[in-house]
């Protein structure tokens, strides 16, 4: 079952689209639900995330955790934006299916690759960055 605020957030993304000439853009999915997240950002010369657009082909979870992830990032540093995991995307949310818990990692990751994205751009190494990750899955989630 699905929280009131999942639902809204799949009816009614915000920040779905894309950015023309963006800082920064990750793409991310899971070849076993077939789910895709594109994200995009716009870094400010300051390091501030000034803008920030997503493309989700997947699931209302999956639409649900990419509105979500760009209304976290938006208006945070590159640094702040990097601490946002799958678990506050799905806090944001007020939870996730155990099933659909893949959702909100592939926000994370998608954030994590249009910033590395956004990185490889400008020559710049960025403290706690890694890689972006080919397919995503559930085996990537923390162990508790």
């Amino acid at each position: 079952m699905y929280s009131k605020k999942v639902m809204d957030y799949f009816m009614n993304p915000r920040n779905m689209g894309e950015i023309e000439d963006a800082s920064g853009v990750g793409t991310v999915g899971n070849a076993k639900c077939g789910d895709i997240m594109r994200m995009y950002l716009n870094v400010s010369e300051k390091g501030i995330i000034e803008d920030v657009k997503f493309k989700t082909f997947g699931c209302g979870a999956a639409i649900a955790t990419s509105s979500m992830a760009t209304e976290l990032v938006v208006g945070k540093t590159v640094q702040e934006a990097l601490k946002v995991t799958n678990k506050a995307v799905a806090e944001a949310l007020d939870g996730l299916p155990a099933n659909k818990v893949h959702c909100s990692l592939l926000a994370e990751e998608a954030i994590n690759a249009a910033l590395w994205d956004y990185a490889e751009k400008n020559n710049m190494n960025i403290e706690g960055l890694k890689p972006p990750k080919e397919d995503v899955h559930e085996e990537y989630l923390e162990e508790e």
